[in-house]
């Protein structure tokens, strides 16, 4: 049985046709970087986020769950840094006037350098004095994200850069990802707000209300799952890359001086594999990558991303972060108000963090490209099923009468409504061809199939089968719920 790779095209293809992922506003011609997502992939990150819930907070005493809001007071963007540094060198085509991020265009064609030219590039920035050694470093390892607008500008000039349409780029400029807004119904700088760029504010901006209400010992952790919202120069792959998106993470707070970081780093970043395992991704499609000095956020001390590895190749899936004290030091010295922790003997100390993150829209095109598979069952047939995990696939049961018998379709309404009831997600399906019922079900990731036919009535079984492997067995109606559970 020979398995065919998902391609973009496919996956875009499949997920509007089956109903996961819509391209927005699409009767008005759509619009780059926007999605929405249909009943089966709503339901699918939907289960992602619960299943977090449940991995993260639920099944530990030391994380509190909060939501907070998405429009906060401007100040908490200045004294983070973000209104300052959050923020893409960009170039713009002089002809047609399209955007790109130039670090993309400047490592696309560092990656078809060969080792030569590539030396020869180095040994040239090598001459400039504004280029450091870390600087280098980036360039001959194919990566410039961490440059200056003004160095990526001599590197584009070395390069000879043309835009992806062949025309004159403009000077490199920093393009801040922040989406401005205003509150109130008189404009002016007074009245500006920001949606957020990150969720991790928002935990920050709770640190304090978390002391007082829950009186939580160090280390504990606040987390949340929401949307946030960045201003994207570069056309996304599918949900990767979104103007908005959903992200799943918590800040682990704790007392440097008694605990060491290093070793709560390493704790998490177990978590977060065997969550990716549970989640049922592939292993070898996946790989810790220790982030350069050179392309580490403002607040980071270390940074390591868990990649997946698409057709187009390694791409970060989560990442994780430890922040030291740079946020509550920076919001305590801007608020004036002390968020010191208050050890039981008095002394008081401003917690270090490290931060577990989890992009959620980002994470459902990784699970649909590792899940997506194409079976040639030979003589010519082919079939298309999604391998998802049974835990989180957007339906878990479908029940369908094997024709359009009154009778049958009665007693499957009478399981169907049944299995409901034991809290399953089950599916009923009518439309009376049992092979293309068993093809739809499989494309949307069922792990069971329950069909009703007429020995159903006489002896109380059904036909149960199996998504994988395609195997039908008789089981009892009553042995059904044991069977289906996950």
């Amino acid at each position: 049985m020979a398995n065919v790779q998902a391609t973009l095209d496919k996956i875009t293809a499949w997920s509007k046709r089956r109903g996961f992922v819509f391209p927005s506003s699409e009767i008005y011609g759509g619009m780059a970087n926007v999605y929405d997502f249909g009943p089966y992939g709503t339901l699918l990150k939907e289960n992602v986020r619960n299943l977090w819930i449940k991995h993260f907070i639920q099944s530990r005493e030391d994380i509190f769950l909060i939501d907070s809001s998405v429009i906060m007071n401007p100040k908490i963007w200045e004294a983070s840094g973000h209104t300052a540094s959050f923020a893409d060198v960009m170039v713009e085509d002089k002809v047609n006037h399209k955007r790109h991020r130039a670090d993309h265009l400047l490592e696309e064609k560092l990656e078809k350098l060969d080792d030569q030219k590539l030396l020869a590039l180095a040994e040239a920035l090598k001459t400039n004095s504004i280029f450091t050694e870390e600087d280098l470093i980036g360039v001959n390892n194919r990566k410039v994200d961490g440059l200056l607008p003004e160095k990526m500008a001599v590197v584009i000039s070395e390069l000879k850069l043309k835009s992806p349409d062949g025309n004159e780029l403009t000077e490199p400029k920093r393009f801040n990802q922040l989406f401005q807004t205003e509150v109130g119904i008189i404009s002016g700088e007074k009245n500006k707000a920001y949606l957020r760029g990150e969720i991790a504010q928002g935990l920050f901006m709770n640190f304090k209300n978390i002391l007082d209400s829950m009186h939580p010992k160090l280390p504990f952790g606040i987390g949340q799952a929401g949307k946030a919202f960045r201003n994207e120069i570069t056309m996304g792959k599918f949900t990767f890359r979104t103007l908005e998106f959903d992200l799943m993470e918590f800040e682990y707070f704790f007392d440097h001086e008694t605990q060491n970081w290093e070793e709560l780093f390493e704790m998490w970043k177990k978590e977060m594999y065997d969550f990716a395992m549970k989640l049922g991704l592939k292993p070898e499609h996946l790989r810790w990558r220790p982030h350069e000095d050179f392309e580490r956020s403002h607040y980071s001390s270390r940074t390591e991303d868990l990649e997946y590895e698409f057709t187009w190749g390694f791409k970060e899936m989560f990442g994780l972060a430890y922040r030291s004290d740079y946020d509550l030091r920076n919001h305590q010295e801007n608020s004036g108000k002390d968020l010191r922790y208050v050890n039981p003997d008095g002394t008081k100390v401003l917690p270090h963090v490290v931060e577990p993150t989890f992009g959620l829209s980002r994470l459902i095109t990784i699970l649909i490209f590792d899940a997506y598979t194409e079976e040639d069952l030979g003589e010519g047939k082919t079939r298309t099923v999604l391998k998802l995990t049974p835990e989180i696939a957007p339906v878990q049961v479908a029940v369908f009468p094997l024709q359009k018998d009154e009778a049958l379709v009665a007693q499957a309404q009478e399981i169907y409504q049944s299995l409901k009831q034991s809290g399953l997600r089950v599916e009923f399906d009518n439309s009376g061809n049992i092979g293309k019922m068993y093809r739809k079900q499989d494309e949307v990731g069922t792990p069971w199939c329950v069909t009703v036919d007429f020995d159903s009535k006489a002896d109380n079984t059904v036909t149960l089968r199996n998504r994988d492997t395609m195997e039908q067995k008789r089981v009892k109606v009553e042995e059904l719920e044991d069977l289906v559970t996950i």
